[in-house]
Parts: C-alpha cells; sequence; structure tokens
C-alpha cells in the first residue's frame, strides 16, 4: 500500500513537472513570434529605399514599439494578474496581427507609427507579459534565473529565422507582402500557444530542496504602491534604461552597420546576434542563480560598455571583416539579452509573484524609454556625422554608469522587501 502512495505521489509530481514545462515552451514559442521587434533593422533598410521617408525618422515606428511595449505591459501585467495568462496573450496576438496587417496596405510614415509603433507595440505587451508568470510559478526559487531566461530566449533568439525570411520576403513580395505574411501567420502561432498557459492551482508551491527559501519566497507579497516606495526600484529602472537602451540602439541598426563589410548577407549579423541575444538570457539567468543577480549585473553591464568602446574603430572602418562585426554584434546582443532575463529575476525576488504582472510591467517601462531614447538619439548623431563613433561613446559612457550603480543595490531581504 506504501509502495503504491508512493508510486502515485511520483506520477503526480511527474505529470505536474510535465505541465511547467509545457507552459514553458508555450512562452517560448510565443516570444518567437513576438520577437519581429529585433529584425527592424532588416526593415529598415528595405523602407529606406522603397518608402522615401525623412532619413532621421526610420527608427521611429520601431523607437515607438518599444515605448509602447513597454507601457502596455502595466495594463498587461494587471490583466495577467486578474483574468490569467491565456486571456491577455490571446488578446496580444489579436493586436499585432492587427498592427500588422494594418501597415501592409500602405507606405505612409503616420500609418506605420500608429500601426506597427501603437498597435502591434501594445499586442507585444499583453503577450510577453503573459509568457513568463505563468511558467515562473510552476517552478521553485532556485530555478528563477533559468526559467525566465528560457522563456524571454524565445524573444532574442526570433530574429534568427526572421532575419532570413523577412529577407527573402522582402526579396519577393516587398515590405508590405512581408508584413501582411507575418500579420497572419503570428495571429494563428500566438493565439493558439496561449491556450496552453495555465497557471497553477491554487496553493500550489513548487517542490524545493531548501524549505526555508520556498518558504521565504511565498511571504514575498509586495503590492505596486510598495514597490514603487522602494529606493531599489529607481536604482534598477535606472539601470535596465541604459542596459537595454544601449542594446537597442545596436539591434536597431545592425544590418545597416553590416552592409559596409557584408552587402546583402548583412542580415546574417542580424541573425547571429540574436543567437547571442537569446545565449545571454539563458546563461545571464543560470549564472545568477549560482552568484546573485547583482553581481552578474555588474559584470554585464561592464562588459556591454567595454563592446560598446571596440566597436567605435570596427563600425569607422571601411575594410574591417566581417566576422569581426559578426563577433562584436553577438557580444552585445549577448550581454543586452543577459537583461531580459535578470530584471524579472530581481522583480520576482524582491517582490513576489503576486502582482508580478504590474510590478514587472512598472520595471519594464525603463527597457521602453531606453529603446526609445537611444535609438533616436543614435539615428539623429549619425544622420549628422555619418558615423556611429558618438552614439558608442554616449552609450559606453552610460553602461559604465551603471555598473557602478549596482553597489547601491542591498542584498534582497525578502521581510524588508515585502514591508
Amino acid at each position: 500500500m506504501a509502495d503504491l502512495t508512493a508510486h502515485q505521489t511520483d506520477l503526480a509530481q511527474n505529470s505536474i513537472a510535465s505541465r511547467g514545462w509545457i507552459v514553458a515552451f508555450a512562452g517560448i514559442g510565443i516570444n518567437l513570434a513576438l520577437g519581429i521587434l529585433y529584425a527592424w533593422s532588416v526593415f529598415k533598410a528595405a523602407i529606406a529605399k522603397d518608402f522615401g521617408w525623412d532619413p532621421t525618422r526610420l527608427n521611429d515606428p520601431y523607437a515607438v514599439c518599444c515605448l509602447v511595449f513597454a507601457f502596455a505591459m502595466i495594463l498587461a501585467g494587471r490583466c495577467q494578474d486578474k483574468l490569467g495568462p491565456r486571456i491577455t496573450a490571446f488578446i496580444g496576438g489579436l493586436l499585432v496581427s492587427a498592427g500588422l496587417l494594418w501597415v501592409s496596405t500602405t507606405t505612409s510614415y503616420t500609418v506605420w507609427v500608429l500601426g506597427f509603433g501603437v498597435l502591434a507595440g501594445t499586442g507585444i505587451g499583453f503577450g510577453y507579459s503573459s509568457a513568463t508568470p505563468p511558467a515562473l510559478k510552476w517552478f521553485p526559487p532556485a530555478r528563477t534565473g533559468l526559467i525566465a531566461g528560457l522563456v524571454v530566449a524565445g524573444f532574442g533568439l526570433a530574429s534568427v529565422y526572421i532575419a532570413p525570411l523577412s529577407d527573402y520576403l522582402l526579396g519577393h513580395y516587398g515590405v508590405l507582402g512581408a508584413m501582411r505574411f507575418y500579420g497572419i501567420v503570428f495571429a494563428i502561432a500566438v493565439c493558439g500557444l496561449s491556450l496552453l498557459l495555465i497557471n497553477p492551482p491554487a496553493g500550489y508551491v513548487a517542490a524545493s530542496a531548501t524549505t526555508k527559501k520556498k518558504a521565504a519566497a511565498a511571504a514575498i507579497t509586495a503590492t505596486p504602491g510598495q514597490m514603487l516606495r522602494t529606493r531599489t526600484f529607481y536604482v534598477l529602472w535606472a539601470m535596465y534604461f541604459i542596459g537595454a537602451g544601449a542594446g537597442l540602439m545596436v539591434i536597431g541598426s545592425v544590418s545597416g552597420m553590416a552592409k559596409k563589410s557584408m552587402g546583402d548577407w548583412a542580415y546574417v549579423a542580424v541573425g547571429v546576434l540574436a543567437i547571442g541575444n537569446a545565449a545571454g538570457r539563458i546563461v545571464a539567468g543560470i549564472l545568477s542563480d549560482r552568484i546573485g543577480r547583482r553581481w552578474t549585473l555588474m559584470i554585464v553591464l561592464a562588459c556591454q560598455a567595454v563592446l560598446m568602446f571596440l566597436a567605435i574603430p570596427v563600425t569607422g572602418s571601411q575594410d574591417m571583416p566581417a566576422v569581426v562585426i559578426v563577433l562584436i554584434a553577438t557580444l552585445i546582443g549577448f550581454n543586452y539579452g543577459a537583461n531580459l532575463s535578470l530584471f524579472p529575476s530581481f522583480t520576482k525576488d524582491l517582490w513576489g509573484l503576486k502582482s508580478f504582472g504590474v510590478n514587472y510591467g512598472l520595471v519594464f517601462t525603463a527597457w521602453g524609454m531606453g529603446g526609445f531614447v537611444l535609438p533616436r538619439l543614435q539615428q539623429m548623431l549619425q544622420s549628422r556625422s555619418g558615423s556611429y563613433a558618438s552614439s558608442f561613446m554616449t552609450a559606453g559612457g552610460l553602461l559604465l554608469i551603471g555598473a557602478l550603480m549596482t553597489f547601491l543595490l542591498a542584498p534582497a531581504r525578502p521581510k524588508s522587501a515585502a514591508a
């Protein structure tokens, strides 16, 4: 009888573990579709050639999308916390599809800002906000960094297939045809996968080797108001602004940077950067579970600063080997991607899972502001000077400041975090 009970317990635990991985992989799949944002540099080159826009405005739909995506995360997080991840992600799939189908009908700058920037950006926010929280709830605290890194890796990895696929679609059907294709396919993919997103049953606590950690994690239930009254929130926000903005500045322009050396194969740099982006999320997540979030973040920001300074002579050279450009892009993508697993993990550690959707939505506004400000600044500086040197110098300096700011972060204390 005891053996039968033990066997039934093992089966139940295996079933729970399987459900957790199904939710995690559904989140990865949703993010693989929503990561079209990271292929903007491929579309930007075609838009510059065919649409006749002012060169200083080429990054505007992308920048607005980043900003709207981030602020939509607050509303989407509330929706995710109250209605659950399925409904929220389904809404996101419909909004992204609507935005892409709208821009597929015109070359109008205004429509692209509204369709790609506002409508699709809102949809990406709703989908993205629904992918990570349910997955984290199925796994113990010791796996927070790993699971967050895996789920958000889908978003970073998207360009691996979107960049070459977009290059093919642009060559055969143009920008409008490519957007029409993505609008249809992503509606099916995101809405379909959203049906697999489910939260654990009430009272569920993931099995953990350390009971103390499990109890402490369950006790953290900070509300958005409580979080906003802590200094830590504003320190994290500033560092996220810097780390995300610097990375998005490069991601949004990497195809143009690579054109000098790689010509029509510049999309390869976008795809390889995406691999680095995804790998950074997973590796940083695992590393932060072992050595702590703060030390991992300091290493990431410091390395990113060095890479920005190294990128100045690389992008300024007319005959730089393509392999060097690809290597720099990959490492920048790696360090940028690390931010996307570290900050949700920080948010969960410090303020808990009860209001995680809204809390991380508020933290994530830093990503949007960074993605709005620094890519626009980079485009203006590059249009005026004809080089990327000044924008890389600015980003490198900001990243060094961000690395130093990690010393303002106190080690996580669950009791005070919830106070």
